[in-house]
């Protein structure tokens, strides 16, 4: 049910998203008096068609819903009529045909801002204080000083608000010096320094593989307690096979009490292929059962699994949570402000990845996108338009790279055309192409692999 799930919210998010992409070249081609000749909502054999306008523009439905395509008048692909040769994408000025590579992008762009621009204005900004929560011993962390309920204040002199706006800050630091420089404030209310120092460049490359940062750094922000009470229960896994059911609240793991499902899945993490004695409640009752406990490999390490989830829709307490309301031209600030450093993060760490300063790993294909969407869909509205925003602001970038078949690499082409006065020769763009493929080929087999590596390593 879950795959099925998932195909179906990436259909619907990279389907939409591409036709937004796609908007964004018609509606420019169109003002700029360029000939388009279809708009196709969907690829494969039309299902339905009809010629709109006074162009006579035909506008498809096709079966593959996966996004679409605009096909303007090109006398590269076939005799044109003479009186239409001023409007054949070859005959119009190359910044106007720049103009109109570049919309496919900045239509991505542009959604992104709107979405976050209402979700701003509607429900204003929730900040979650950067607390640090668990810190593992003879960490990184632990050697620089830093401690359970420290609220970190800045970074690097900058200001910190909010857990998930320092993660990309921290990489990048600790990739370009080896070292961060963080304010902290104690739980005693203290203020200090701490500086996270990790040396060796090939350890730094390690915490860019996806999900290693913090894990190797070796502390976790503090997220909203969770109560040890069981949301799901794998059938036939080692908690099913011992008799635990959904609702049964965990109060005991190997003789140590816990008060969260965070200590419930350290406490099993930490005892792989073990028999291990645990005590639960159901029914106002206590029963006492020992789980043989299973394991899975983790980023390189055995750790133990039962097969059980804790509850996920729960709240930060208000202790937590700084809620800030924005007016109309504040939100749009926000909103411009957030896309333009999602869309600079993105790229600035794809350079780093050409460098070799981060880990390949990172690159996702369908089925981790797909997971994403349906995981953000179950989490809800707001969660899935902070995914579409996402995904949209990463079409718009790669569509930009200078890669013949992208976006980006017409935009090159049409550039040393205007500068030269002359047209790319066609050996030099069929060669463009070929490299171009290779490259798109060699990225999309990485971004398999990789989730094929998630799904079954």
């Amino acid at each position: 049910m879950n795959l099925i799930w998932y195909a179906l919210w990436y259909v619907i998010a990279v389907g939409f998203l591409v036709i937004v992409h796609e908007f964004g070249h018609f509606w420019v081609a169109r003002r700029l008096g360029f000939k388009v000749l279809r708009f196709s909502i969907g690829f494969g054999k039309p299902l339905w068609r009809r010629k709109v306008g006074k162009d006579d523009m035909e506008l498809v439905i096709a079966p593959i819903p996966m996004g679409g395509y605009v096909k303007m008048l090109d006398e590269r692909e076939g005799p044109v009529p003479p009186d239409l040769l001023p409007r054949s994408f070859t005959r119009r000025p190359p910044w106007q045909r720049i103009l109109v590579l570049f919309a496919g992008p900045g239509a991505n762009v542009l959604f992104a801002i709107l979405v976050l621009w209402g979700m701003r204005w509607l429900s204003g900004i929730n900040d979650i204080k950067p607390i640090v929560g668990e810190v593992t011993p003879a960490s990184v962390a632990a050697r620089a000083g830093l401690a359970r309920g420290d609220e970190i204040l800045s970074l690097e002199g900058q200001a910190v608000r909010d857990s998930r706006d320092m993660t990309f800050s921290l990489l990048n630091d600790l990739l370009s010096t080896g070292q961060a420089r963080m304010a902290v404030r104690g739980a005693d209310g203290r203020l200090r320094q701490v500086v996270l120092t990790v040396p060796d460049p090939a350890q730094r490359r390690h915490l860019t593989e996806p999900a290693m940062l913090f894990t190797g750094l070796g502390f976790q922000f503090m997220g909203p307690p969770v109560p040890p009470v069981l949301s799901e229960v794998t059938a036939g896994g080692p908690a099913a096979r011992a008799g635990l059911r959904t609702g049964d609240r965990i109060t005991v793991v190997n003789d140590q009490p816990v008060k969260d499902f965070t200590d419930v899945a350290r406490l099993i993490s930490a005892l792989p292929d073990r028999s291990v004695p645990l005590d639960y409640q159901r029914g106002g009752m206590t029963h006492h059962i020992v789980v043989a406990v299973g394991s899975a490999q983790v980023n390189g390490l055995r750790v133990g699994r039962i097969g059980v989830g804790g509850p996920r829709m729960v709240k930060y307490p208000d202790s937590m949570v700084v809620h800030r309301d924005l007016s109309v031209p504040a939100a749009l600030g926000s909103a411009v402000s957030d896309a333009w450093n999602l869309t600079a993060t993105q790229g600035e760490l794809l350079w780093r990845m050409v460098l070799g300063e981060v880990s390949v790993k990172n690159l996702s294909g369908p089925l981790s996108i797909a997971q994403y969407a349906g995981e953000s869909a179950d989490a809800g509205p707001a969660s899935f338009l902070s995914f579409l925003v996402l995904i949209s602001l990463a079409i718009a970038l790669f569509n930009l790279l200078p890669i013949p078949l992208l976006d980006g690499g017409q935009i090159v082409f049409q550039a040393a055309e205007w500068i030269k006065g002359k047209p790319v020769s066609e050996r030099a763009q069929v060669f463009g192409q070929q490299v171009g493929i290779a490259l798109l080929a060699l990225m999309l087999g990485l971004a398999l692999f990789n989730d094929v590596s998630r799904q079954f390593g």
